[in-house]
């Protein structure tokens, strides 16, 4: 049975990172999938875990090959996901969740539009402003630029299939949980995950 792609995105202090480890956590057959990127790596990330580290020469030869089923250019830094490797996770039977930006999403849309999205904001702009100062590790003139770049990223919400508001973290993980199943439950997912059970209670009568 094929997987389904997920594309979930947020402005950074929304809690999109931590939603997602937490419910890959709970739901085995559900995998993130594993971008590359030309920046290095921080420290504790590891290559072909986190990201795949590679160079910008490596990297540009992957989108000359059209390896690429999304890739972006940010802050001076390349990322991309193969298609390649998500497709492989698909036909294997696991969903596969595509954490990346608005941008990536439109790009992933029009090459595999039976792709669901969901958009993840925070429940306020002064909860945002909290999440991202309680960091402690910003300016704040970087504080002030986060700002401006997730009202511009939470613009693009309504260009997706759900909503969820992460006010309570387990209220949200909830929500994400319930999109999951519900999409496992879709007909035409069930006829295929129970076809022996169909064909039993269905089968030729005397």
């Amino acid at each position: 049975m094929t997987g389904t792609l997920y594309i979930v995105s947020a402005a950074s202090g929304a809690g999109k990172t931590s939603l997602l480890r937490a419910l890959v956590r709970d739901e085995p057959r559900l995998v993130v999938s594993v971008s590359h990127t030309t920046r290095a790596p921080r420290s504790g990330e590891r290559d072909g875990v986190d990201y795949h580290f590679t160079d910008e020469p490596g990297f540009r030869a992957l989108v000359a090959e059209g390896a690429f089923l999304e890739h972006a250019e940010v802050f001076g830094r390349c990322y991309g996901t193969t298609r390649a490797a998500v497709e492989r996770e698909l036909a294997a039977g696991r969903d596969v969740v595509l954490e990346i930006d608005w941008q990536g999403a439109q790009q992933v849309r029009a090459r595999m539009p039976e792709a669901v999205s969901v958009f993840i904001l925070p429940p306020s702009r002064a909860e945002l402003e909290r999440r991202l100062r309680g960091r402690g590790q910003d300016s704040e003139t970087v504080i002030a630029r986060r700002l401006q770049e997730a009202v511009a990223e939470m613009s693009h919400y309504d260009e997706y299939d759900y909503l969820v508001i992460n006010d309570r973290f387990d209220q949200a993980l909830e929500d994400l949980r319930a999109i999951v199943r519900g999409r496992r439950l879709r007909l035409e997912a069930q006829r295929e995950r129970h076809s022996g059970v169909l064909r039993e209670l269905l089968g030729a009568r005397d």
